[in-house]
């Protein structure tokens, strides 16, 4: 055998046993990326749908309309005249305590902003947890509603998984990570089944 043929076997055993180990490496991300995209599918649909939902909710929600018609809007209140705002609140506090007594007030927010500037008590319960919501006018400290008041809302928990306790968080860290598995044995799959003779835009895109 000559040498320019031995030459030729030689580069030819490199290139057969390269084109094998990409063909396992291709086999072993195939193999993680489908088990794992297998098991986590449902855990995603669910983070999937509930996200739409918790999109939809926040979209289209009355909280989310009075802050794109109060944007642009300048607030009355400024730093060096806030004394209005101090009268509101302890006017909303005053009428608090005549209908709702002793309740521990959890938060309190003011929106200075727009056609009706309010005062909002977010009130627990005297053994612990939510109670109520009570928006009061902030120029007369006067109740203008009553709501149901929840720390979050039940489908933000339920998206996040802490509906479900702490199991429900640790689940909803494991489906985050196997999505992000997913994504990457994904690209790296893609890029292992590239044209290697390809040039241009053929070598990303086929």
């Amino acid at each position: 055998m000559s040498y320019d043929e031995a030459s030729a076997d030689s580069s030819r055993d490199v290139s057969d046993r390269r084109r094998s180990e990409r063909r396992l490496d291709a086999a072993f991300w195939r193999r993680w990326h489908r088990w794992i995209g297998w098991v986590a599918t449902a855990f995603l649909l669910f983070a999937a749908i509930t996200g739409v939902i918790v999109a939809g909710t926040e979209f289209f929600g009355e909280e989310e309309a009075l802050r794109e018609a109060t944007r642009d809007l300048v607030s009355p209140i400024t730093t060096t005249d806030a004394h209005a705002a101090q009268l509101g609140l302890t006017a909303a506090l005053e009428t608090a305590a005549r209908q709702a007594p002793a309740l521990p007030v959890d938060q309190i927010t003011l929106r200075l902003k727009g056609p009706q500037p309010t005062v909002s008590l977010y009130l627990g319960k005297p053994g612990g947890g939510e109670d109520r919501r009570m928006d009061f006018d902030l120029s007369t400290g006067v109740l203008l509603r009553t709501s149901p008041y929840v720390d979050k809302p039940l489908i933000n928990r339920i998206h996040s998984g802490e509906a479900f306790g702490d199991g429900g968080l640790v689940a909803a860290m494991l489906w985050g990570l196997a999505l992000v598995v997913v994504t990457v044995t994904g690209i790296i799959i893609y890029w292992s089944m590239r044209r290697r003779n390809a040039s241009g835009l053929e070598r990303y895109f086929w």
